[in-house]
C-alpha cells in the first residue's frame, strides 16, 4: 500500500498518509459508513408527505405550559372525536395561548401509511370550516 501511495502522492506525503490511515482509517471508514447508511435509510424511507383531512374543535383535558411559561409553548392532552385522548406539543407561543378548554386541531394523514397526525392550529381555521 505504501508503494501505491508513494507513486500517487510522493514518498514523503505517502508516509504521512499511511500513518494516518493506520491509526485513524478504521474510524474514518466507520463514520463514512454510518453516514451512508443513515442517508440511504432517509432516502428509501417514507417521504413524509401528508394530506390535510380536517380541522377539529376538541376539548382539552389538561394543558401544561413548557417550563412554566406559555412563551415556551404548551403540552396538552386533548380528546379526539372518536373518544381517544392524545398529547400534543406546541412550541409556538401564539398558538399555545389559544389552547384553553377547547382547541383547534388539524388532522393530517400520511399518504403511504395512512397514519393520522395531529397539531394545534389557530381557532379561526376551525371556525371557518363550521
Amino acid at each position: 500500500m505504501l508503494t501505491i501511495l508513494s507513486k500517487i502522492f510522493g514518498p514523503h506525503r505517502a508516509v504521512s498518509i499511511y500513518a494516518f490511515l493506520k491509526t485513524w482509517g478504521l474510524l474514518v471508514l466507520a463514520v463514512i459508513g454510518t453516514i451512508s447508511i443513515a442517508t440511504a435509510l432517509l432516502v428509501l424511507n417514507d417521504d413524509g408527505t401528508h394530506e390535510h383531512e380536517a380541522y377539529l374543535t376538541v376539548p382539552v383535558l389538561s394543558a401544561t405550559p413548557v417550563n412554566g411559561d406559555l412563551k415556551f409553548g404548551v403540552i396538552a392532552s386533548v380528546q379526539l372525536p372518536d373518544g381517544s385522548a392524545i398529547s400534543i406539543n406546541e412550541p409556538k407561543e401564539h398558538i399555545a395561548r389559544t389552547v384553553g378548554t377547547t382547541a383547534c386541531v388539524e388532522k393530517r394523514v400520511f399518504v403511504e401509511s395512512g397514519e393520522p397526525r395531529y397539531r394545534f392550529k389557530q381557532p379561526s381555521l376551525c371556525e371557518a370550516n363550521q
